[in-house]
């Protein structure tokens, strides 16, 4: 390996670091982050649960959260494996890079260095989702011990504790699998690498400068911020159906 390459894998670690801090912070620049939000939102979710005795669509959440983390830590392992079948593979990939232009030939050593960093990576987002996962599972345990309507109006108290513990547990989840997806975010940059180091450095900003992007300036977090709503509306009561003087149900404003 050369001095380049040392540095671009230090720098690959410390941009990693950095943002990942920068998301644990409150704000950036004054503006809170997609994730905060989000956590705010899981709040409301959780809370709102408690004004409600039929729970399936609760569930249903719960269940999608678990399915898409369920699918990352699966494709987590079909990557390590893809990288395990390319070290077996070694000879004929460093043969292709070896007549590309402005690529560094290092060897088979540093390749496979290369490789072994790549599934290394793969393997921390399969270890971060793996855990989310069963984070998730126990999320659900906890909210089944969440108390009925009218349990919960005879005791606030236990019933924002109840609460308290499903919001703490799923936001816990939800920032591992947040962790163990931007691992696989930060792989693509990490591919520059098999190029040369300058290449790996500016495919890393490139994706640091992507999720600084959704994070802090993009649609989706104004879309769940508080804002005021647009002074355009027109909207009026949804029509309720009135008893009629003979007992049944009236259908006007149906």
């Amino acid at each position: 390996m050369t001095t380049a390459d040392y540095i671009a894998l230090v720098f690959f670690a410390a941009i990693w670091f950095g943002y990942a801090r920068l998301l644990h912070s409150s704000s950036f620049f004054g503006r809170t982050s997609l994730t905060h939000a989000m956590r705010e939102r899981r709040r409301e979710w959780i809370y709102n649960s408690l004004r409600r005795d039929l729970k399936m669509i609760d569930t249903q959440i719960m269940a999608g959260l678990q399915n898409g983390t369920a699918f990352f830590a699966s494709t987590s392992i079909f990557a390590i494996g893809s990288c395990f079948a390319l070290l077996g593979a070694t000879e004929k990939v460093d043969a292709v890079f070896a007549d590309l232009p402005y690529v560094f030939h290092s060897g088979h050593a540093v390749f496979e260095m290369k490789v072994g960093g790549l599934a290394a990576l793969f393997g921390y987002a399969f270890f971060k989702f793996g855990w989310s996962y069963r984070l998730f599972n126990y999320c659900t345990i906890l909210f089944g011990s969440i108390p009925m309507m009218r349990d919960t109006e005879q005791d606030v108290i236990a019933a924002e504790r109840a609460a308290e513990r499903v919001i703490r547990m799923n936001i816990i989840a939800a920032g591992h699998f947040n962790e163990g997806l931007r691992a696989i975010f930060l792989s693509i940059g990490y591919l520059g690498w098999f190029i040369n180091p300058y290449v790996f450095m500016l495919t890393t900003t490139i994706v640091i400068v992507v999720l600084t992007r959704r994070q802090f300036f993009s649609e989706a977090r104004l879309a769940i911020m508080d804002v005021q709503p647009p002074s355009n509306l027109h909207l009026s009561p949804v029509p309720r159906a009135k008893p009629s003087t003979d007992g049944g149900d009236s259908s006007e404003g149906l």
